[in-house]
């Protein structure tokens, strides 16, 4: 990891699978952290088996395992057993930050728990990533269940307001409540290792996936809580138009979230008589006449090309955008320049670009480049050089089982 870099000299050791825990150990490691990750013998994380993969020579790798886990090192711990618990203890007493997502009580039932490591290790940030949270005192009646993003988006109503009126709530992207999560995890971690720095203490970070997802949906907590007003699915209350729009190439985003921008898109289209219109005069008018409005922008718009729209209704002082397609954020002029899509050369199965994690430092490097680990490929280099293991104890636990390299 690079020296100048923002968490450079932390170290993290992660019990983690899945998505929500890496994202985490992901933003940390890109921000200069390193980042020991703890895999079980034979198969480690489960994503690594998980489709679709990178192939090349025979060699196989999993995309989702190569996305999350770039810049980490990988060691291989059975942690069903006394032995491969006291090196994690060990770890634990050498490292800044433990951070686990295992199902909830996993971690406790070890001896792996926060009380448990707190002792051999008073400074230390012990964080988790559960369903429904861990803190005592804000346990609920559903703590100890397990859950997936699907529970969390659920849960947290954001489910509920995603899809069409007439058909059954709909998901969102894929794992986006396990990297929000991650997030929030993140940026717990780096909130308590700046208070440790006022007071030499660490704490326990506690991170819910239905209370990540819910801070995402303030919106409809606002609505409810101000105007008494339930977000539907296909509805916008209080914004119209807004959604997207057909050009001749494809789909545009478009929002109009006030009267005097409604001003704008009229004009922008050619059509001031809409302005007077009984059908358009305001928000509600808009949204009762909705295929109406629809019809109209959507004829104006099938001129142009999605690139030509935007460009109109931008110069009109319009937020619009065109819908992008995978295809399209590979050929992004804008993302180029910002260095959003990293390229990481792994050595078995070639270059691969991933999404970068997001902010950029004005006064430090950018983010490490370096591929996701090999299973227990770390494992002896982390035994010798942090642990000051001989290479004879190391092969004896090679040979037990307790190890893997």
């Amino acid at each position: 990891m690079s020296a100048d870099r923002p968490l450079s000299g932390v170290r993290v050791l992660a019990n983690e699978v899945f998505m929500a825990g890496p994202y985490c150990t992901l933003m940390l490691a890109d921000a200069g952290a390193e980042v020991i990750k703890v895999e079980r013998p034979v198969i480690g994380d489960p994503r690594r088996g998980m489709p679709p993969y990178a192939e090349k020579d025979g060699v196989k790798k999993a995309a989702g395992f190569m996305a999350y886990n770039r810049n980490k090192k990988s060691i291989v711990l059975d942690l069903s057993g006394e032995e491969g618990r006291g090196i994690f203890k060990e770890l634990a007493a050498k490292s800044d930050v433990v951070l686990e997502n295992v199902r909830p009580g996993g971690m406790d039932r070890m001896g792996l728990g926060y009380e448990d490591l707190k002792v051999i290790n008073p400074r230390l940030i012990y964080a988790s990533i559960s369903g429904f949270g861990r803190l005592e005192g804000y346990q609920g009646p559903f703590s100890d269940r397990p859950a997936f993003d699907i529970v969390a988006e659920a849960m947290s109503g954001l489910m509920h307001g995603i899809g069409f009126e007439d058909k059954p709530p709909s998901t969102t992207v894929h794992g986006m409540a396990d990297i929000i999560s991650g997030m929030t995890a993140a940026w717990g971690i780096t909130q308590a290792l700046y208070m440790r720095e006022r007071t030499g203490e660490g704490q326990y970070v506690d991170t819910a996936m239905y209370d990540s997802l819910l801070a995402m949906n303030a919106g409809m907590v606002k609505l409810f809580s101000v105007a008494g007003q339930s977000v539907h699915r296909g509805r916008q209350l209080n914004i119209y138009p807004k959604g997207a729009y057909m050009a001749k190439d494809g789909y545009i985003a478009l929002t109009v979230p006030n009267e005097a921008m409604w001003e704008r898109l009229c004009q922008a289209l050619n059509r001031p008589d809409l302005l007077d219109d009984e059908r358009t005069k305001n928000v509600h008018a808009r949204f009762e006449n909705r295929d109406f409005v629809d019809a109209v922008i959507n004829d104006s718009l099938a001129e142009f090309t999605r690139d030509e729209a935007v460009t109109m209704l931008n110069a009109a002082g319009l937020a619009a955008a065109p819908v992008q397609t995978a295809e399209d954020l590979f050929e992004c002029p804008q993302l180029e320049a910002r260095g959003a899509l990293v390229e990481i050369n792994d050595p078995d199965v070639g270059d691969y670009k991933f999404a970068r994690t997001a902010p950029h430092l004005s006064a430090a490097p950018d983010i490490p480049t370096e591929p996701a680990p090999a299973l227990g490929g770390h494992t002896r280099e982390i035994l010798l050089e942090t642990l000051g293991y001989a290479d004879a104890q190391i092969n004896q636990l090679i040979g037990t089982g307790t190890v893997q390299e």
